[in-house]
């Protein structure tokens, strides 16, 4: 895995989109020696104007300047241990920012930059910070409210990358990170999840929000086709 970044380093990312009104969404690509992984950083805009970056990524001066113009950084959410590369570069580049890590991921990130809080408040009834049930405490996801709908921005634990192809896609499917549906990544049940049925009930859970519109994930594209039902066959297939 490459080593986490002392400098601002760009590399190959797409553009800001924005998917609602409190949303911007952005993937990029990390080559690393068999495989090009797609990873994906969201941004989250506050009532006041404050934003929150999850899973953050380096973009060229254009992108940062719209994402500047969306509001103030002012949360860096550090998903897990695994997605610390960005982070202590953008810390440096926005010292205000608070330092956010699930309490699982906590030593590992502090070895790349401080970690203030593993419980945040944002003042926000439309943002809410979970530490998914099930993972040692080492995922972070957030749930997302507003007037057009949910969205369930998670990490790793669900992998939808629906376009590898060959040596390197077939170990990404292998890693269950791609494939023809969204899986629950075999790396991460065997690194990570300590207690199937906690996170089963934590996706059965997820898959009674009525309003959810989409499910975010780090490493694939987003679901929006029936995600309440795509949380259920996750679950089923941990039963």
């Amino acid at each position: 895995m490459t080593q986490p970044f002392q400098q601002w380093t760009v590399l190959p990312h797409g553009k800001l989109s924005r998917i609602d009104d409190n949303l911007l969404t952005v993937v990029g690509e990390i080559h690393m020696p068999l495989m090009d992984l797609p990873r994906r950083m969201t941004v989250v805009r506050l009532n006041d104007g404050r934003l929150v970056v999850y899973s953050a990524i380096a973009l060229d001066d254009d992108e940062m300047a719209s994402l500047e113009a969306f509001g103030r950084p002012a949360f860096l959410i550090v998903p897990s241990d695994k997605h610390r590369l960005d982070a202590k570069i953008w810390k440096d580049r926005y010292p205000g920012m608070q330092v956010v890590a699930p309490e699982g991921a906590r030593e590992k990130v502090q070895e790349v930059v401080h970690v203030d809080t593993t419980m945040p408040g944002f003042d926000d009834p439309n943002l809410l910070f979970v530490v998914v049930p099930g993972t040692r405490g080492r995922e972070a996801a957030l749930v997302v409210r507003s007037p057009q709908g949910t969205t369930l921005v998670l990490n790793d634990v669900v992998g939808n990358i629906r376009d590898a192809s060959g040596f390197g896609g077939w170990l990404l499917r292998m890693a269950g990170f791609a494939g023809k549906e969204a899986h629950i990544p075999t790396v991460v049940k065997v690194a990570v999840i300590a207690d199937t049925q906690a996170l089963r009930q934590q996706l059965l859970q997820w898959a009674e929000i009525e309003s959810l519109t989409r499910i975010l994930v780090s490493h694939g594209s987003p679901i929006e086709d029936n995600p309440r039902q795509a949380l259920r066959d996750l679950a089923k297939s941990l039963s």
